[in-house]
């Protein structure tokens, strides 16, 4: 196992110096879903929600998450992301909404955090709009699905 990168030689926690690493083109995607009734995922797939579309709020709120990453997880770089995507996907035969996302920019440092982050604010807000009509749904899954740039790829 390697070391931790957001420990310093003291034991603290500090931001991590990218200062001498080369600019690459660097992306990663996340994925995760949201398990709900039957009857909850027909409603949003038709549209009849009185709180309106639900899968453009949850994608909406998805970007906006990754593009404030930093101000919400301390040791994060601030990045000038240059694409955002969030793909919500219903799945009838498994009950739940399949979320995808995948974040990229021309970079020194990785965007795993800012798709997982999209990953989880999309899902929190589609549990945020349905959870009056359906207290049993469940996020979960969540998770980098690949990464490309930098050092390593997966």
């Amino acid at each position: 196992m390697s070391k931790l990168t957001h420990i310093n030689q003291n034991g603290n926690a500090h931001m991590v110096d990218v200062s001498g690493k080369a600019i690459t083109t660097r992306t990663a995607s996340a994925v995760g879903y949201v398990s709900m009734q039957a009857e909850t995922l027909q409603l949003i797939v038709d549209g009849g929600h009185k709180k309106g579309d639900v899968f453009a709020t949850a994608r909406i709120a998805g970007i906006q998450a990754a593009k404030k990453c930093a101000d919400l997880i301390p040791l994060c770089h601030p990045l000038a992301l240059t694409s955002i995507r969030v793909e919500l996907t219903p799945n009838i035969e498994l009950q739940r909404v399949d979320i995808e996302t995948f974040c990229k920019l021309d970079g020194k440092t990785g965007v795993e955090m800012e798709a997982l982050t999209a990953a989880s604010v999309t899902a929190l807000t589609l549990y945020d709009m349905c959870k009056a009509v359906d207290k049993t749904m469940e996020i979960s899954g969540i998770k980098v699905s690949e990464k490309r740039g930098g050092k390593s790829d997966w």
